[in-house]
Order: C-alpha cells, then structure tokens, then sequence
C-alpha cells in the first residue's frame, strides 16, 4: 500500500470509529435538477424561500479557509458547490477527512456565496462511499490508453470527453430506435443462443448447454430468426442487439459487437438504402450534428449518398469497360489471394482497390450471387444480386439487400456453403433446413438492412478506434494482475 491509500485507508478508519457503514441516501433532486429548477434565483430570493434539500455526488475539489471548506460536488446530470461551515456542523472535524472522490449526501438550503456562487450551505453531510484509491488529475485525466480501457470506469469518471462520448453513443442509439417506431417497425428479440450459426460469413464461438447435453452457438447475426418474424406475420421489426464473432481485434473489431438489424415486408433493397440514409442522419442530428470527420475529411451527411455498382467502380479502378472485368483481368490486379470464382474475385478487387477510396458516403451495390447467399438475384443479372454495403471514410457502415424469398434457390445456396465449409472455410454459412421450412410457408418480398452501431458511432463522434466506442471492450487478461 503507497502513501497516498494508506492515508484514504487511516481516513476510512476514523469514520468507521465514528460510526459509518455505507449508508442509504435518498436525494431530492438530481444536480441537473436542483440547478435547472433554482440556479436562476437571486441570493434574496433563495434566502426568502429557504429551499430544503438533500444532494448527493461525488467530491470533485476540496478548498478549506478557516474555519469553512467549500467542495464541488458531481453527478451525472451536473455539479453543485457546498458551502460546509464549522458553526453549523458539530462534526467539522470529522468532515476535514473527506478526500476527493469520496460520494458524500448533503443536507442543507440553496444559497448564493458572496461572489455570487449558486450553492447548498451544509446543515448535515453523510459519508456514503469511500474512495480508497487516488483519481487521476481532472484536468489532464487517465492517459494510459490500456488503462482506460481496463478500467473504464476510472476513465469516464475523470475524463470529460470519454464520459461525453458514451452520452452520445446512448443518443444515437434512442434515436434509431424511435426512428424505426415512428416507422410502425416492432422492436424484438431473437436467440442469441443458436443451434446453427446463419445469417452472416464468420466464425462462431461455441458453448455447451449442459441441461441438454447441446453444444450451442452465439449468434453471429440475428438475420434468420428475424425473417422467420415476417414470415409470421410482423411485417417491420428490427432488433438491436450484442453479435459474437471469433474473430481478431483490430481498431474496426471486437468480437462483441452491436448491430441493428430490420426488415420490411413489401420493400427492397432501393427502400433500404433510402432507410440507411435516414436512420444514420436521425443519429447525428440527435448528438447536437456539428462536423463529422475521418481524418482531414469532412463528411457530407446531409446531402443524398451516392449510388454507384460494384462492377463499375472496380472497372473505373482498373481503367478498363465494365465488360473486360474477366477472371483473369482481375486475378492480374491483385496482389493476394487470387479467388477461384469471378464473383469473389470482383470483391476481392473492389476491396483490394476502391474500398478505402470512399470517403464520402456511397452505396456499393449489386454484389456477386457467390458472395451474396442470402440476397435476391437482379432480375436480368443472374450473376448479381440486389445487395448494397454501405461505405464511409472508407469502411462498411451498413450492410443490406432484397431479400432471397425463394425456397428453392435458397435451398441450393445453402448447399454451395455447406461445400465451402467441407473445404475447409469455417467462415461459410450452415445449412438451416428450419429456415427452409419458413421460406416454404413464404415470405413477403421483403428488404432487409443491418448497421454496425460501433462504427456508426465511431462515424459520428469522430473516433478512430471501436474500443473507444464500447465501455468494456474485449482485452487479454493483465498479466500484472494479482
């Protein structure tokens, strides 16, 4: 134990001899509130009114003179200074060991100090919680990267603009939501346990149920279960919700991940680009707006997002016809892997040379029927599909498509997965007899969209990395741990 804790800990002990146990406290007003609903009356006015109230917060700054201390004090919703006077309190001097940090409830009537503070004079204070560790300097806040993440909830405590960032991650998501309500979409839930893992190319992790003696998937993408929803009859619902994806971690990664997934019987995938659109401007109008920037760029939310065909854009990348996109064209432009199918190869182009080129937002549409297993075909494209994947500052936003309704043709994509996966691609889809089944009892034409929340919010708040986004993002165990 450094100096510093042993001197919170000496603390802790004299209140515990005067007899503190964490207490119960009720306040009458958060301190948002009592400043929202009092902050504007005169010193006249609140000593006329004699305001009663009880606060509670945690000490943010402590200044003694004499024989009065002044302490601010915070909450979630704001910051009140306290006025702490031996004359009115009979145990000042146990109150000189309140320490920074420490949660303390307050007693007391609204006043205004001599240099106009707006303020709560002290008529009974409680110790509440204890803090036995020193907080990192408010001003400068919690540094070590890896720490923040750790420890996060030392760094919203002493780090404004983490705190702010999380607040605006919570706009943004109420704002999708009452979007889509304000649409007549239904908010579900679906398995998050799965006996199949569908509805997206990756890899699962697996768990054991022992009850059942079953071995389980986290889900990868809520999609099946979703649409199993149209087909019963709920025509708009969506879900947001925690995915899981044995995968790296990289500054776009995490192996839990949020997404928000909808689907609307009678629409398509033009309809749910025109979605995208909307949800993601509801989303930055609800966090204030202001500049939305990756890098030097600053991107154009408001105007309507470009719309252009996978093919075409690789074509412009190679400065050749959209005709000339042959296998070996494009196997003679990449410098990896070089894929077996002309639909991969197309994607592995477009990803190798145009993805990171869109800056600002643009719907990359029509994707390969192989790399597309859930997505209608275009009708005269066999080889196409009605898919879009939305991009801004150069990485996938949101991901959409006219949904495969077709019982038959579903049936014999699944196969061609299951194929992949025998050859040893554990990322390709299971085949879900189940699903079949739905499809068999039929599916509206429908239009399916999914966005990536974190990198949405990522997007919105000009962060670079997704554990920035997520309170308690997926770390190694700390080897200097105890």
């Amino acid at each position: 134990m450094n100096s510093v804790e042993a001197d919170r800990q000496n603390a802790l002990t004299v209140w515990q001899e005067a007899g503190f146990n964490y207490p119960s406290f009720s306040p009458t007003h958060t301190l948002g509130e009592v400043r929202d609903t009092f902050g504007a009356l005169t010193s006249a006015e609140l000593a006329d009114t004699s305001i009663g109230v009880r606060l509670a917060g945690r000490v943010t700054n402590v200044r003694r003179m004499g024989k009065v201390m002044f302490w601010d004090i915070k909450d979630t919703f704001g910051g009140i200074q306290v006025f702490v006077s031996e004359k009115q309190m009979s145990n000042f001097s146990l109150l000189e060991h309140i320490q920074l940090g420490d949660i303390v409830g307050v007693h007391g009537a609204l006043m205004r100090t001599q240099k106009d503070e707006f303020s709560v004079r002290a008529s009974g204070i409680d110790l509440l919680s204890k803090n036995l560790e020193a907080l990192p300097d408010s001003h400068t806040g919690l540094l070590d990267t890896e720490a923040r993440y750790r420890r996060r909830y030392v760094d919203t405590l002493v780090n404004s603009d983490s705190r702010a960032r999380f607040i605006e991650r919570s706009q943004i998501v109420a704002a999708l939501r009452q979007t889509l309500g304000g649409r007549g979409f239904m908010e579900v839930e679906t398995p998050m346990m799965q006996s199949l893992a569908g509805g997206a190319a990756a890899k699962p992790f697996v768990t054991h149920h022992n009850s059942l003696d079953l071995d389980l998937f986290l889900r990868i993408a809520p999609e099946l279960y979703l649409k199993r929803c149209v087909v019963g009859g709920f025509d708009r619902v969506f879900e947001i919700g925690r995915n899981f994806r044995n995968e790296g971690v990289s500054t776009r990664h995490n192996p839990e991940f949020t997404m928000l997934e909808m689907y609307q019987a009678y629409s398509d995938f033009l309809g749910m680009m025109d979605y995208a659109e909307e949800l993601i401007r509801a989303g930055w109008r609800a966090k204030g707006g202001g500049d939305v920037l990756v890098g030097d760029a600053v991107i154009d939310i408001e105007s309507p997002f470009a719309r252009r065909r996978m093919d075409d854009l690789v074509a412009e990348a190679l400065s050749v016809e959209r005709a000339e996109l042959t296998l070996d064209a494009m196997h003679a432009s990449l410098r990896g892997t070089k894929p077996d199918t002309w639909g991969e190869t197309l994607l592995a182009a477009f990803e190798e040379h145009v993805e990171q080129t869109l800056v600002q937002p643009t719907f990359v549409t029509h994707y390969p029927v192989e790399v597309s297993p859930l997505a209608k075909r275009t009708v005269g494209e066999d080889s196409m599909t009605d898919r879009f994947e939305l991009f801004i500052g150069g990485q996938e936003i949101a991901n959409g498509f006219s949904e495969l309704n077709d019982p038959f043709d579903q049936e014999e994509r699944f196969k061609n997965q299951m194929l992949l996966r025998e050859n040893g691609n554990d990322e390709s889809m299971m085949f879900d007899q189940d699903y079949i089944d739905a499809l068999r009892v039929g599916l509206p034409p429908c239009g399916g969209l999914g966005i990536g929340v974190d990198r949405l919010v990522m997007l919105l708040t000009n962060t670079a990395t997704i554990r920035d986004v997520l309170l308690f993002p997926t770390m190694r165990p700390n080897k200097n741990a105890p």
